[in-house]
């Protein structure tokens, strides 16, 4: 099967999945922010910051690791299980005793209860680490993104009747725990993995050089990516820390829906072509191109909706969310782009790249965190990170054309001339429209209809219009 080919059934089932799942999340949410109160979000926003981290300690650049290599044989692939076993054990347990010294961080009791639950979930996280990577270097796309689908739905589900039988937000918690389970429970028996208790350390060395800086990376990432919430947590409130997260979360929306469902099958694909850096240069234009067609009008769009948004999407409680989310709007189209150059280091095997942008990534979003925390305004937050991300978006593809590819920032920025004229074409008309008079709904689908009307138009006046064609019959 041609690249082609091999990209336009990834890309297909990987957005089967996607759209299904944000549709799910947006669904449940809608209904979960009703009856859960923002103090419920901020609490578990809060441990779901420290979950997130056993997560990337449970994959441990493993997974990554699996799906490059091609070396691996069935052996290889039993003694990286057995090893990952034994991790989920470890961390699930260090998990269960890790409430003790949040409750004290935050000066809440409510944390050692949770962790000790949560702890079941975190060997679950680990344990479906290799099956999922397994399915993926297969390309088995359908399978991850069905069995995908049917975890969020059971969770969903399950949340939304522990809320109304009100377990507060011991709703969220347990579905997340049915979520993990679920996904591990298909992923196992998808991928046919045999269980043995004994490992050997000649399989592990295979992977660990990979494994090593993607571990590295995902480390520095996860605290430059978290550190905000920690510290929204700690100096300001619960229920900031939750104001602050919804916003953050509905600015990742847009990456959920359009740049997930491309970047999953980029490396498992390219991966076969590691030599072959123009090849994998091309590719990243291509996507880059795409990418800013999409993003950089939504971002536009999404800045002079940013009330109607929230407020359709959460309900009044959640107004103090809304000008966090008007900032972070600006970065979306940033953030698409952003989000899979990971996937561009990886298939070209250059983890030591993935890891430096990590370094300076880390060094400029924590410093922001820091800047909008002393600050003291979850807006000043966003704002500062705003920044970060800006400046991160120029060092990565720094990286990325200089030293990956030995090109320039020219052909990059080529790639990005026409969708920012169509998002020029945006500016130019919401900045015209005058204020809207009816209901939050009826709003908020006038400049849906403006936005979808304004980016045709653009689409065919720039020449995008055979680019989506392209696209659409060629990935």
């Amino acid at each position: 099967m041609g690249i082609i080919n091999e990209f336009k059934k990834g890309i297909f089932y990987s957005a089967l999945g996607k759209y299904s799942n944000v549709v799910i999340q947006l669904i449940v949410n809608a209904i979960l922010s009703r009856l859960l109160s923002p103090d419920d979000y901020g609490i578990v926003a809060v441990i779901n910051v420290f979950l997130i981290f056993f997560q990337m300690l449970a994959d441990f650049g493993i997974g990554p690791a699996i799906i490059q290599n091609k070396n691996l044989d069935e052996k290889d692939i039993k003694n990286i299980f057995a090893f990952s076993l034994y991790l989920a054990i470890f961390l699930g347990i260090i998990f269960m005793f890790l409430g003790y010294p949040i409750s004290i961080f935050y000066g809440n009791e409510v944390y050692k209860p949770i962790s000790v639950i949560l702890g079941f979930c975190v060997m679950l996280y680990a344990l479906l680490v290799v099956p999922q990577s397994m399915l993926l270097r297969e390309k088995r796309f359908f399978n991850v993104n069905m069995i995908t689908i049917a975890a969020n739905l059971l969770s969903g589900i399950i949340s939304i009747l522990l809320a109304y039988a009100g377990f507060s937000y011991y709703a969220l918690i347990y579905g997340n725990i049915a979520k993990a389970f679920v996904m591990f429970i298909a992923f196992y028996l998808q991928s046919h993995l045999k269980w043995q208790y004994k490992t050997k350390m000649s399989s592990l060395k295979k992977i660990y050089l990979f494994s090593k800086n993607q571990f590295a990376f995902n480390f520095i990432n996860y605290f430059s990516r978290n550190l905000d919430k920690i510290l929204i947590g700690r100096y300001m409130s619960s229920s900031a820390v939750a104001y602050y997260d919804k916003a953050y979360q509905v600015s990742l929306y847009p990456n959920q829906i359009l740049t997930n469902v491309i970047t999953p099958v980029i490396q498992p694909i390219m991966s076969e072509y590691e030599s072959e850096r123009e090849k994998i240069k091309q590719v990243y234009l291509k996507i880059t191109q795409v990418l800013g067609t999409l993003g950089v009008p939504l971002s536009v769009f999404l800045y002079f909706s940013s009330s109607e948004v929230i407020l359709f999407l959460f309900g009044s409680q959640w107004g103090n969310s809304i000008l966090t989310f008007k900032i972070l709007a600006i970065s979306v189209w940033v953030q698409m782009i952003s989000s899979s150059t990971g996937a561009i280091f990886q298939s070209a095997n250059r983890t030591d790249l993935l890891l430096r942008s990590g370094i300076i990534s880390a060094v400029l979003n924590i410093s922001s965190i820091f800047f909008g925390i002393y600050l003291g305004k979850i807006e000043y937050v966003a704002l500062m990170i705003l920044i970060s991300f800006s400046i991160n978006f120029l060092i990565n593809n720094y990286l990325l054309m200089y030293t990956l590819f030995e090109s320039t920032y020219t052909e990059f920025f080529k790639s990005l001339v026409k969708p920012m004229l169509m998002g020029g074409l945006q500016l130019i008309v919401f900045t015209l429209m005058p204020t809207l008079p009816f209901s939050i709904f009826s709003n908020l689908v006038i400049k849906g209809m403006t936005f979808l009307i304004v980016f045709i138009v653009g689409i065919f006046v720039t020449g995008q219009a055979k680019l989506a064609k392209e696209f659409i019959s060629n990935s």
